[in-house]
């Protein structure tokens, strides 16, 4: 908003935020909440506050005027009328600080009852109190600020889509259940009885429809919901996520058309932090889970895990070997100048290892200087000489170094070991800072075996193309077959996953049928697409960054629920308006359900 147009409205002239030292001598009405009020007899400071911003208004010996507005309660809504004035003691830390109002007349509009916790101030009260009275917290100034960032960001994304020639098409929010995915949100029929819509977890199979009608650049800011729990980077129930599909592509060619869009809003709202420049680094899975942990690095952090798994084979040391034996690995995380942490880390490390559900950590102490005495630690007695060597090699450490060391079979060792580099990373201070680190993680495993059942399963979205396509599928082992799947990664944070799709119907069937799926079960689950992708459908693919983890990321929020306007807290409950609740039993009879008590415990 400009500085210095008026609003010319009936209950203001100009915003809170709005007056500048050109304005003296200006009569104007300010209409907004008593932020503060500082009485000190016969003068009164008040400060009012809006969205724009904060103006200090002063009365200076008025009796009745103080009085008046002495009784009343902070935050309540006021209208001040008053001639600007330039300050005689400015206030250089907020934009209007070189002029104050003098107050001729105010109106009281709304009264402020007790309040739960200081508006003016960064809260000290729980998330849950901050959160049932959240048309409070929505007026603080960093509130505010990350809501309008959030309306920025979707606005650039949306003017970047269309210069690319993107579409934006509103998908359907009640639509039929999925089988695949997290747990669906119901909602009953009233005029058919016994079934269901479903909210949909993400426009997926209607964005797929629109490459087959022919609309080959589509995408919109779209709500999705999805029954999961909470965590820092994820809100319960509902999300919002760009979402994009493109006819005619590649991989290659959909990660060039969204490189830009995303490296473009982090530069451009992101505070002068540098953002990785297109094209994006690209690691595989495989790779991934092996130096970095997960498939989500943070390449900020620069600890690289090594697999020194060959140093130990034929060692002696019988535990390490024993769970070779058994098909297991050992991985090792760096510690840059670790010969100069003490004994008391080493076990504070491996106190946290076993937090994290580990049996133990081990670990190795490189001499201080080339001329010092030999390793130290808990494997000390059985790296030695060209062991000793080969793990320092492979783990890329040297003289005055140190290595944290984890035993487990590989995806256990790969997680362990990934947050271990994390805790070192932090607890050393090695992250860059200033930085938007974005890298793709790609070739994910099309399937994978359930620990439970040993049954093949899909390992991610089943809908995607079989890197080799049908010789794929019907002469490979299942577990070896990769997928044109991705995941766009910023700081660690996953952002989106997405694929090249599975447009032809006989791959799907046979990719189906991998996973102990009939062709009378994918019909009944999946007709709809199946019925569109025999009618012409073109190669396609595309991705949904998640606006709320943008948001997050770019306004340095440790929660996405300090930049969502109305979030649920983590247990899915909506503390202000006070979902969910009961409904009445006649709700109930129009909609031919009833409500089955779950059986009550000991």
């Amino acid at each position: 908003m400009s500085t210095s147009t008026p609003l010319n409205h009936t209950w203001r002239s100009h915003t809170c935020g709005q007056l500048r030292e050109g304005d003296a001598g200006v009569e104007v009405t300010l209409s907004g909440w008593l932020q503060r009020k500082r009485n000190l007899g016969h003068l009164m400071f008040l400060d009012l506050r809006d969205r724009y911003g904060v103006t200090q208004c002063v009365i200076e010996n008025d009796a009745p005027l103080l009085a008046a507005l002495d009784a009343v309660s902070i935050e309540s809504v006021i209208q001040v009328v008053g001639t600007v004035r330039v300050r005689e003691n400015p206030n250089t830390h907020i934009p209007t600080g070189l002029v104050e109002v003098p107050v001729a007349r105010f109106e009281v509009m709304s009264v402020c009852e007790s309040l739960p916790f200081s508006v003016a101030d960064e809260p000290n009260a729980s998330e849950a109190i901050r959160l049932k009275h959240r048309f409070l917290d929505l007026r603080r100034a960093s509130m505010v600020k990350n809501l309008e960032l959030r309306a920025d960001i979707i606005q650039s994304i949306r003017t970047r889509m269309h210069a690319l020639d993107f579409i934006e098409v509103s998908t359907p929010i009640l639509t039929a259940s999925s089988p695949e995915g997290a747990r669906d949100y119901l909602v009953p029929s009233r005029r058919y009885p016994g079934k269901f819509y479903a909210l949909p977890q993400a426009p997926q199979m209607f964005k797929q429809l629109l490459m087959v009608g022919g609309i080959d650049r589509y995408f919109q800011i779209a709500p999705c919901f999805r029954d999961e729990d909470a965590r820092a980077d994820r809100s319960p129930g509902e999300f919002y996520q760009l979402d994009m599909e493109m006819s005619f592509v590649t991989q290659d060619e959909i990660f060039a058309t969204i490189e830009p869009v995303l490296e473009g809003v982090f530069k451009e709202f992101g505070s002068g932090w540098a953002a990785t420049p297109a094209p994006f680094p690209r690691i595989p899975y495989a790779e991934s889970m092996l130096k970095y942990g997960n498939d989500k690095p943070d390449l900020r952090n620069p600890l690289v895990i090594a697999d020194i798994t060959e140093a130990f084979i034929g060692s002696g040391f019988g535990f390490f070997e024993g769970v070779i034996a058994k098909g297991g690995v050992v991985r090792a995380i760096p510690v840059p100048k670790g010969a100069d942490k003490s004994r008391s880390w080493f076990s504070a490390m491996e106190d946290y290892a076993k937090s994290m559900g580990a049996g133990g950590l081990a670990w190795l102490q490189l001499p201080s200087t080339p001329e010092g005495a030999g390793a130290k630690g808990t494997l000390a007695k059985w790296l030695t000489g060209d062991r000793l060597a080969q793990a320092v090699a492979a783990a890329g450490v040297g003289t005055g170094d140190s290595l944290l060391v984890v035993c487990d079979e590989p995806h256990k060792a790969a997680k362990l070991a990934g947050l271990l580099r994390t805790r070192v990373g932090d607890d050393l201070g090695l992250l860059e800072k200033n930085v938007f680190k974005f890298c793709w993680v790609v070739d994910f495993p099309f399937y994978e075996k359930d620990d439970e059942t040993g049954q093949v399963v899909f390992s991610h979205n089943p809908f995607s193309m079989p890197q080799g396509g049908m010789e794929a599928l019907n002469t490979k082992d299942p577990l070896d077959i990769l997928a044109y799947q991705y995941d766009i990664v910023c700081n660690g944070i996953e952002l989106s996953s997405g694929a090249v799709r599975n447009h032809r119907p006989e791959l799907m069937y046979r990719a189906f049928e991998i996973a102990g799926y009939g062709p009378e079960k994918v019909e009944e689950s999946f007709g709809g697409l199946l019925r569109a992708f025999k009618h012409g459908a073109p190669p396609h693919g595309g991705l949904a960054p998640g606006i709320d983890r943008m948001v997050m990321l770019i306004a340095g929020a440790s929660q996405i629920r300090d930049v969502i306007a109305f979030p649920m807290n983590q247990q899915a409950e909506d503390l202000l308006m006070g979902a969910p609740a009961t409904v009445s039993e006649q709700q109930l009879r129009d909609l031919h359900i009833r409500v089955v008590e779950p059986p009550k415990q000991g």
